[in-house]
Formats: C-alpha cells, sequence, structure tokens
C-alpha cells in the first residue's frame, strides 16, 4: 500500500508524485491501492496526483483504488466529473 502525507498541495505534488509512482515500480502485486487517510490539507493538485497514479497503474496492467479518500476531496473529485475514477477500497 502506498500512503500520502497530510499536506498535498501544489508545492508537494511533484514530489509527491515522484514517491508514488517509484513505489508503484517496487511492488509486485497486481493492485494499487493509495491511503488517503491521513491528509488533512490538499488542493486539486491532490486530484491530479491520484489520477496520475491511476493512469500509470492501469498502463502497467494493475488496478487502482483508493482508501481512505476524505470526504471534502472525494467531493471535490465530483465536482470535477473524476470522483468515479478514483474507485474507493471495498
Amino acid at each position: 500500500m502506498l500512503v500520502l502525507p497530510s499536506e498535498l498541495t501544489h508545492r508537494q505534488a511533484t514530489a509527491c508524485l515522484q514517491m508514488l509512482l517509484q513505489g508503484m515500480r517496487v511492488h509486485r502485486e497486481s493492485g494499487v491501492v493509495v491511503d488517503a487517510s491521513a491528509m488533512a490539507v490538499f488542493d486539486s493538485s491532490a486530484l491530479a496526483v491520484l489520477l496520475e497514479c491511476r493512469r500509470e497503474a492501469l498502463s502497467v496492467g494493475k488496478t487502482f483504488a483508493v482508501q481512505g479518500l476524505p470526504a471534502a476531496l472525494r467531493g471535490m473529485a465530483g465536482l470535477y466529473g473524476v470522483g468515479t475514477l478514483l474507485t474507493p477500497v471495498s
């Protein structure tokens, strides 16, 4: 499982994305799960990071899911029309 930091804004987005992509490369599981439950401070850049991780996971044939997506970020994803792309862990 990959874990997002407590703060993910435009300032941290590039470094966070690089960290997540590196983590995806070393994980051999057929699915990628990102834990977003620690996130307390975020902006739309957090969605961009998650969507890029999803794109990368799908491009190598892995599934992608998000665990603990904060309600405010889930709402933001819905407003931008990408809520269905961030599948919650079932």
